[in-house]
């Protein structure tokens, strides 16, 4: 996930847009925009978490319907085995509205950045649930990095 410009900067520092195809990819192991394998099927990389940084916000937006499938879960976080620090276990297909900082780490729900950290991590989106009977849909996912060490 590339960092936003400036001029694309407003409360997000990141954002990606997945359609329900790229849903299945990820699940079944591909990254969507590059077509190589990724590293744990289910698990893409979407943004890095610096050296001397942390997250402030997260959020998932489903701006078109899932369908085709029931049982859409994402998790965002650091951890390889279970990357659920930012997001955790989201029924992404039973949203009602957008879905913010549901993870693990935050505690007080949005005026913290949590996960700090003096080594950088990448910051993984899980995929589970049966992707490859969705038809429709489309996600917005848009993070907060916040960047002390770009001033180091």
């Amino acid at each position: 996930m590339p960092e936003l410009s400036n001029n694309e900067k407003g409360v997000f520092t990141h954002v990606l847009k997945l359609t329900f195809d790229d849903l299945n990819q990820i699940k079944l192991g591909t990254d969507p925009f590059t077509g190589l394998a990724l590293g744990t099927a289910g698990q893409l990389p979407i943004a890095v978490k610096p050296a001397g940084g942390a997250v402030e916000l997260v959020g998932v937006y489903e701006s078109v319907a899932l369908a085709g499938a029931s049982d859409i879960a994402f998790d965002i976080g650091t951890t390889a085995g279970d990357p659920d620090e930012y997001i955790d276990a989201l029924d992404v297909d039973g949203m009602s509205a957008p879905v913010f900082n549901t993870g693990d780490a935050f505690t007080t729900g949005y005026v913290q950045a949590v996960d700090g950290s003096n080594t950088a991590e990448n910051i993984l989106l899980e995929v589970n649930g049966t992707t490859a009977n969705l038809t429709a849909g489309e996600v917005v996912i848009g993070l907060r990095i916040v960047d002390l060490g770009k001033f180091a």
